[in-house]
């Protein structure tokens, strides 16, 4: 365990370029770190446009899992109500973006499209009360609906999320997740991939094939790691990486989808268990769209889990460099000692 004497250290990530700064100074023991705040927003069952029951109140559906099911249904897969793009836009006019003469920036329409998972038909069930089976359900929901949204060319990157309590970002508390298709490749997933083809340059490897240092390692399974990264960027961040390279999520088969599933629940019981079952979010990061044969040998997906234990306060962003009280050692070796009874 860490002592608060430790002196404090500068690392450098090497998947997004950002220097973060471990100070154990600013925290007591790792294994203190806990969440205060109540993850639930709102837990009003009866009026949960979400739940079984409820179905007409929710904006369209896309699809539901199983396809053939009225009332029993599993999952279903719909239109957010309050869209951050808009579907119904011309898509030929995000192509090219107008310069604003008076600001220096540009802009363009605001096409994309911007759909809810709905995880359970189950108010109180949350992800990691499910199955490892059910929750590979739910991650082969988001591979079906990313390979639809590949359909239209105008999509250049599809991003899944899932934020769970108010302070992670969540409005509802039923237990559900996000996709955004963008006309645009963000410019953070941008970087990442010029950050991964310098590694590969330098070291003529990917940079998460590379094995993990020991102490980093959380657990594994069949098909996949999970591990806190060397320069994590938050307390207790975690990384699910799959062992075989890979640059799309949605390459992913039935059987990687299980074992995802497996090891996915058992982090998110850890996290909840050791730290107090905390607001957080998990993402996606996969490659573009379109990836060239140049890029496949260092591009590599994977999901990284952040619990809300620390905000972004004015050195963050002010710098873009970000304070982590717990060293990642420290926080993988906390997560790999909590036991989980079944």
């Amino acid at each position: 365990m860490a002592s608060p004497d430790r002196n404090p250290e500068i690392r450098k990530d090497a998947v997004n370029n950002r220097w973060v700064i471990f100070s154990p100074a600013r925290a007591r023991r790792p294994s203190d770190c806990k969440s205060k705040s109540n993850p639930n927003p709102n837990n009003n069952q009866s009026e949960c446009p979400f739940c079984a029951g409820h179905e007409h109140e929710c904006a369209p559906e896309i699809f539901r899992v199983p396809p053939d099911s009225t009332s029993n249904w599993k999952i279903r897969v719909i239109q957010n109500l309050y869209p951050a793009l808009r579907r119904d836009l011309e898509p030929s006019l995000t192509q090219n973006p107008n310069p604003n003469p008076n600001t220096g920036g540009s802009a363009m329409i605001g096409f994309g499209y911007h759909d809810v998972v709905i995880e359970t038909p189950v108010h109180p069930i949350h992800l990691s009360d499910l199955s490892p089976v059910e929750v590979g359900e739910v991650l082969l929901a988001y591979k079906k609906r990313i390979e639809q949204l590949l359909s239209h060319d105008s999509i250049k990157y599809v991003q899944v999320f899932k934020n769970h309590g108010a302070s992670a970002g969540a409005s509802m508390s039923h237990s559900h997740s996000q996709l955004m298709a963008l006309p645009i490749v963000p410019p953070t997933v941008s970087a990442r991939m010029e950050n991964m083809k310098e590694y590969f340059d330098q070291k003529g490897k990917c940079s998460l094939c590379e094995n993990p240092l020991n102490d980093l390692l959380i657990d594994k399974s069949t098909h996949f790691i999970s591990i806190v990264p060397f320069a994590a960027t938050f307390p207790f961040e975690m990384w699910i990486i799959p062992q075989e390279h890979t640059s799309h999520f949605h390459e992913l088969d039935g059987e990687k989808a299980v074992d995802l599933g497996g090891l996915l629940k058992l982090m998110l019981i850890k996290m909840s268990l050791q730290l107090n079952d905390p607001p957080f979010n998990f993402m996606i990061h996969t490659s573009p769209v379109e990836v060239t044969p140049l890029q496949l040998p260092y591009s590599h997906w994977f999901l990284q889990i952040v619990p809300q234990l620390t905000g972004a306060a004015g050195f963050e962003m002010a710098t873009g460099c970000y304070i982590n009280p717990v060293f990642p050692e420290d926080a993988a070796k906390v997560l790999r000692e909590v036991n989980i009874i079944n």
